[in-house]
């Protein structure tokens, strides 16, 4: 079954409670009616949490090249003692 554009970002207002007050009752009552739509959240919700987690392990891997960057290359020592020199102990 394919699901329409109407329908993802009615259920992202409803797992983000972002909808508006008469769009949430429309989906309060659409999940009365239709059998299908609790698992479709359920599944939406899981896509989230994948996307999330893809996002921060994108975001950890882009951090670390960066510091592995700054931290181990000739070109940036001035800027690593400066940093390491804000932290030591004077």
């Amino acid at each position: 079954m394919r699901t329409s554009l109407n329908e993802i970002k009615l259920i992202d207002g409803y797992i983000f409670n972002s909808n508006p007050t008469e769009d949430a009752l429309l989906f309060d009552a659409l999940l009365i009616l239709n059998p299908d739509l609790p698992d479709q959240v359920i599944w939406q919700k899981k896509t989230h949490d994948i996307i999330r987690q893809y996002s921060s392990k994108k975001l950890k891997a882009e951090i670390n090249s960066v510091h592995q960057q700054l931290f181990n290359t000739d070109k940036h020592q001035s800027f690593k003692r400066r940093i390491l020199s804000l932290f030591s102990k004077q």
